[in-house]
């Protein structure tokens, strides 16, 4: 999925890791990602932790889409921060979870709190009989 994600490239988002119902990534707060006021651009935060959500959400091998997510910054982002967005999916029920994520910098402190929603799709990342064949 990464492979194809040009926007998550783009912004220099890099897995930490990906499990069931989980994943973890990182971004560098760069000179084009800071705003007006000296700190980043809370869109830029939302991205990140959006993409973690999508990561999370797409690790049944299912497709996964958002269908909502809201975001609440609480401490602002500085130049060179590596940020860390953890995704953990509170609730699944038939084709619709809850995940939330926490975003943090460098030293551990939280940045924002997101939590989205997403809606399974038809479509598999891997075709489900190949991977039965692996079994």
């Amino acid at each position: 999925m990464y492979a194809n994600d040009a926007a998550s490239q783009a912004l220099g988002m890099e897995i930490v890791e990906v499990g069931e119902g989980r994943a973890v990534l990182s971004m560098t707060v760069r000179p084009d990602m800071v705003n007006g006021l000296d700190v980043c651009h809370g869109g830029l935060i939302f991205s990140l932790a959006d993409s973690a959500m999508a990561f999370s959400s797409n690790s049944s091998n299912r497709y996964a889409l958002a269908t909502q997510a809201e975001i609440d910054w609480v401490r602002p982002a500085r130049l060179g921060a590596v940020l860390t967005a953890t995704a953990v999916q509170q609730h699944q029920r038939g084709r619709t979870a809850i995940t939330d994520v926490a975003v943090t910098d460098g030293q551990g402190e939280l940045v924002a709190l997101f939590r989205g929603r997403t809606r399974q799709v038809d479509g598999h990342h891997v075709d489900p009989q190949d991977l039965s064949d692996l079994a």
